[in-house]
């Protein structure tokens, strides 16, 4: 079984290295294909695929140093180093995106006759490309690879939306369809980077978990028998995953050690059954005077 879950391992690491080669690959044919077709549509998926092929790289990267075992200076292990990648990436996408906007909102007025040929052409390799990357991991059993493929679905997507309007082009002289698809391109990368951004700050600042209903865990924990009642009661995520919880529990009486470690063992499972991986559980006699209750 171990050998199995290694084995898998390397497969998860080789199928994103093969997306991330074949995404960078094609952003450096994207950037020289839209600079000769002087296609803003192109250099904008250009920016967007550029950004993907660093995401790709730090997914690489992570997936590899993932399981390294947790160490005095990182006691949760290294999973929120992926939050650094995340940030880092949306602000290169950012920042991208706003020179794409700052080219292609003037253009919009004063349009420049693309070579709607050659945009055609890179729209098709983009399909292509990107879609090879999707199929390589789709079939991906870890997280990575799912968030990884969904992220390039998206640039399929984005290419197929420049493939119809150089389609349109190719038809009709509406030159403005090229800078028209670029601040959509734009527009759309900047969303999904607020997005982003959003939620890694939320984890940087360990708020509650989306996922983590923090009544129905009280309600949880109080139904239980022998249980008074909860306080001190904190949850955050480390990297949007791996759900955190500490709790103080009341209890109607005192018990003994193996009552505490059986009542222990399934509020760990019901918690566990609302998303929450790994809690931390201290328990008090109905008289004990907390100092913590009201710490935060």
């Amino acid at each position: 079984m171990q050998h199995h879950n290694h084995t898998h391992y390397n497969e998860d690491v080789k199928n994103i290295r093969v997306a991330f080669f074949l995404n960078l690959l094609f952003t450096v044919i994207e950037i020289v294909g839209g600079i000769l077709t002087n296609s803003v549509a192109i250099l904008s998926d250009a920016v967007h695929d550029l950004g993907d092929s660093f995401s790709l790289g730090l997914s690489w990267y992570f997936q590899k140093i993932a399981k390294r075992p947790r160490t005095r200076n990182y006691t949760y292990g290294y999973k929120r180093f992926s939050l650094m990648g995340a940030v880092i990436n949306s602000v290169i996408l950012t920042v991208g995106s706003v020179l794409i906007l700052m080219n292609a909102i003037p253009r919009l007025f004063n349009p420049q006759q693309p070579d709607v040929k050659g945009m055609l052409l890179l729209a098709v390799l983009g399909v292509v490309v990107n879609g090879a990357a999707v199929l390589k991991l789709r079939k991906g059993r870890s997280l990575n690879e799912k968030v990884v493929s969904l992220h390039l679905l998206e640039d399929v997507l984005g290419w197929l939306a420049v493939l119809l309007g150089a389609g349109v082009m190719y038809f009709v002289d509406a030159p403005f369809i090229d800078p028209l698809l670029s601040i959509a391109i734009s527009v759309f990368i900047l969303f999904n980077v607020y997005r982003n951004i959003r939620e890694s700050l939320r984890i940087i600042l360990q708020g509650s978990p989306d996922l983590i209903n923090i009544d129905e865990i009280e309600k949880t924990v109080m139904a239980l028998m022998n249980v008074k009642n909860v306080h001190d009661l904190h949850v955050w995520s480390v990297d949007g995953e791996y759900n955190v919880l500490t709790i103080h529990v009341v209890l109607t009486k005192p018990l003994s050690m193996a009552e505490l470690h059986s009542l222990k063992k399934e509020i760990r499972r019901r918690l566990f059954s609302l998303n929450v991986q790994h809690s931390t559980i201290e328990f008090e006699t109905p008289d004990e005077d907390c100092e913590l209750e009201e710490c935060c």
